[in-house]
């Protein structure tokens, strides 16, 4: 018997091509990362340039978003997690003064997030896979199947990409002291740029399997 017989829940999908993006999900989560900082950029130029009207208006939509992702069944921990991040940039950006700061948390945590994808590429332990393979609960299976190791890594570096177009981005626009623009970025470089990823990602997991491999969902491995 091998080992790539997945449990009952798995048997109920296919390899289809949006698969993955079924799999990642997470949209929801996308969409509501941009707000505060949208919101704190208005409140901003609304106040005549006030950083503290802006941290107030960022605060405002942070706890409103935590608290209906909350009410829909969100885990606390995410919740939690998306407005702490709201509350560091919130204290940055007081102790500077300066509106660009608010969006240096986001630049230092994009940074760490593309690196941290490097690495785990590197030590072949790529971060899709550990992703992808936690949701499905494959307990590690993914890992001894060859086929599917390399390919994970090679769809992994899609999502390096994604990290450096926002590094760059952010990074020129936060030189520049480019508020609004920051704002607008932040904006255009979180769904649509997720979806994108996970379209190419996707693709590449695909082409980067040998013909006949039942897909990253059937990790083909050999019992012991």
């Amino acid at each position: 018997m091998r080992a790539d017989e997945v449990d009952e829940r798995d048997t109920h999908h296919s390899d289809e091509p949006d698969s993955l993006a079924g799999v990642l999900g997470g949209w929801e989560a996308s969409v509501d990362a941009a707000l505060p900082p949208v919101a704190f950029v208005a409140g901003w130029l609304v106040a005549g340039n006030s950083v503290g009207w802006g941290v107030a208006a960022a605060l405002a939509v942070g706890v409103a978003v935590a608290a209906y992702r909350w009410s829909r069944g969100a885990r606390p921990r995410a919740v939690l997690l998306g407005l702490l991040g709201v509350a560091v940039a919130a204290v940055v950006v007081l102790r500077t003064g300066r509106a660009a700061d608010f969006f240096l948390v986001q630049l230092a945590t994009n940074a760490a997030s593309g690196l941290a994808w490097i690495v785990s590429i590197v030590v072949r332990r790529p971060l899709l896979g550990i992703v992808v393979g936690t949701a499905l609960r494959q307990r590690g299976r993914w890992r001894r199947d060859p086929d599917l190791l390399r390919a994970y890594g090679a769809a992994s570096w899609v999502w390096v990409g994604q990290y450096a177009v926002r590094v760059g981005v952010f990074g020129a626009l936060y030189a520049a002291d480019a508020v609004v623009a920051l704002a607008a970025a932040r904006a255009a470089l979180t769904w649509p740029l997720v979806a994108a990823c996970v379209a190419v990602s996707a693709w590449v997991l695909r082409r980067s399997l040998p013909a006949g491999h039942p897909g990253f969902r059937r990790p083909r491995v050999e019992d012991s």
